[in-house]
Parts: C-alpha cells; sequence; structure tokens
C-alpha cells in the first residue's frame, strides 16, 4: 500500500458537534483506548500511545488554540 497524501486542512463545526466529538475524545482518553474520527471524508484512528499538546498563537488580533494529538503512522 502507498503511503498517504500529506494533508493539512482545517473542518468548521457546529458547537453541539464539536462539543460531542471533544466528549468522545475525552472518554477514550480517560480510558486509555483509541480514538476513532472521520475529518473531511477521511477515517483515522487515533492510537492510545498518541501523545497531547496544546497550542497558542496570537497574531495581528487573532488568538488560536489548538488541542493536538501526534502519533506516528502505520503503513502496511
Amino acid at each position: 500500500m502507498s503511503p498517504k497524501p500529506d494533508r493539512d486542512l482545517a473542518r468548521t463545526y457546529s458547537r453541539t458537534q464539536f462539543a460531542a466529538k471533544l466528549r468522545r475524545l475525552a472518554d477514550a482518553i480517560e480510558d486509555g483506548g483509541a480514538f476513532t474520527i472521520q475529518v473531511a471524508g477521511e477515517r483515522m484512528r487515533i492510537p492510545a500511545t498518541a501523545r497531547f499538546n496544546i497550542e497558542h498563537e496570537r497574531a495581528e488580533g487573532i488568538e488560536e488554540l489548538e488541542f493536538q494529538l501526534i502519533w506516528e503512522s502505520v503503513t502496511r
């Protein structure tokens, strides 16, 4: 199988949708399990071994807060 192409995108969700996704993620983290999510048509599995960080950026009057999950891609 060939590696997946690079991609960098953002998807906007309603407040209710975003809260539901965060809730599912928080439950998976607390349980120590993997988390599966679909973003812009691509389904991905975030392993329990993922690293977590929070990033804050400020520029030109705009603030951004990112909750990041980082893991190694598995190629088969």
